[in-house]
């Protein structure tokens, strides 16, 4: 029997893909934490999780008082 994906984890997949297909783009702003959490139905605690990793990753960066966005991609 499979083991069900993190909750944390499928966010990460979701947003990570919208970036990758081009869905999301350099500079666009992702909704805030508590956003996230309810367009997820998650608590604000696994959204920020999901979102660490993002930034982790390099796929996004914070903005204090500002936001996430999608960060620029590297020239390769």
């Amino acid at each position: 029997m499979p083991t069900a994906q993190p909750s944390f984890r499928r966010i990460v997949d979701d947003i990570a893909g919208k970036i990758k297909n081009g869905e999301l783009k350099p500079g666009d702003k992702l909704p805030s934490t508590s956003q996230l959490a309810d367009m997820y139905g998650v608590s604000n605690n696994t959204a920020y999780r999901a979102l660490v990793i993002l930034h982790d990753r390099e796929l996004i960066i914070g903005q204090q008082g500002r936001g996430t966005y999608v960060a620029e991609r590297p020239s390769t």
